[in-house]
């Protein structure tokens, strides 16, 4: 992962005025929408998981609820995703949990997110189900089949196994890679 990362810190280090001037060329109205992002990010012919999953991504960025990310969400979201803690991360993997927003995350939630995740990435070396169970099993203490935003924290923090998987499972360095460069290529 060694060029990997620190091509996107030399990336997040750059100065606010570079990074808004990329951000206007690619979306000059100052205001990217859920299907611009996805044009930008070449997602045509996704499942239906990975569509609701880059869905809930958009809204978990967009902070006002406004339908679009301006400026300082998308930053807030590059920063995030870069350089955030980690308990700001858990609290946006969360977030992007909860699909109904009900503050807690069931079992059906968490696999239908980590099925899309293996949609986008193509990556199905465990199965969602048998990630759900793990983390349920060692999560959820009191065995109420749903998370709430404090147990998925301790418990994550407290299980260093579980917290590993999330990492690599939930990053989305390889997104903001297709950003910059379709940026890049724009510029």
């Amino acid at each position: 992962m060694g060029s990997y990362s620190s091509n996107l810190d030399d990336i997040l280090e750059e100065d606010m005025h570079h990074w808004y001037t990329k951000f206007m060329k690619e979306s000059p109205s100052g205001l990217i929408t859920l299907f611009e992002l996805k044009t930008m990010l070449d997602m045509n012919g996704m499942t239906e998981e990975a569509n609701s999953y880059v869905d809930q991504v958009f809204y978990t960025f967009d902070m006002d609820g406004d339908g679009y990310l301006d400026f300082v969400e998308y930053i807030a979201a590059i920063s995030l995703l870069l350089k955030g803690e980690v308990n700001q991360k858990l609290k946006w993997y969360f977030k992007l949990f909860d699909q109904d927003g009900n503050g807690k995350i069931d079992k059906d939630e968490l696999e239908t997110i980590f099925k899309a995740i293996q949609d986008i990435t193509r990556s199905y070396e465990i199965p969602p189900e048998k990630i759900v169970s793990l983390i349920y099993e060692k999560i959820d203490v009191k065995g109420e089949g749903e998370l709430t935003l404090e147990e998925f924290i301790s418990g994550a923090r407290e299980h260093p196994d579980i917290m590993d998987m999330l990492t690599r499972m939930m990053d989305l360095t390889h997104v903001l890679e297709i950003i910059v460069k379709g940026q890049r290529r724009n510029a």
